[in-house]
C-alpha cells in the first residue's frame, strides 16, 4: 500500500517498497483497501529489503520493522509509527492506508521540513 500511495501522490518519484518478511503476493485485504481508492495492487510482488542493497536512497520510511540499516543504504531513514495491518481485517487496512497517506502528503506538503531536506 505504501508504494502505491507514494506513487499516487508523487508521480515521477522513484518509489519502492519491501519488507523483512514479505509474503508471496499482495495481501487480499490490502488489495481491497487500495481498490477503494481506484488503485489496483493485485499484481504487486512483495520483495525483501535485500533486493535493494545496491541502491542508496534519499529517504527510507520504515514501518513496523527493526533496524534495516544492514539491508538498506539511505541518506535518511525515518521511522513511521504505523503498525502492520496483516493480522487485522479490512478496517485495520483502511486505518493503516489512511495513516500512510497522511504521512506521504505531509512529506510532499512540507518539503523544507521533511526528511529529504534534512538529509541534504
Amino acid at each position: 500500500m505504501a508504494e502505491a500511495l507514494a506513487r499516487m501522490h508523487a508521480p515521477g518519484w522513484e518509489v519502492y517498497s519491501a519488507g523483512i518478511n514479505p509474503g508471496e503476493a499482495a495481501n487480499p485485504e490490502a488489495v481491497r483497501a487500495m481498490k477503494e481508492l481506484g488503485c489496483d495492487i493485485s499484481k504487486h510482488t512483495p520483495r525483501h529489503v535485500s533486493a535493494f542493497q545496491k541502491i542508496t536512497f534519499d529517504l527510507v520510511a520504515k514501518m513496523d520493522a527493526p533496524d534495516i540499516s544492514d539491508f538498506v543504504k539511505a541518506r535518511w531513514i525515518e521511522t513511521w509509527d504505523i503498525p502492520d495491518p496483516a493480522n487485522g481485517g479490512i478496517a485495520e487496512f483502511r486505518k493503516v492506508r489512511e495513516l500512510i497517506e497522511k504521512r506521504v502528503r505531509e512529506c510532499l506538503a512540507n518539503p523544507e521540513e521533511d526528511a529529504l531536506s534534512r538529509a541534504a
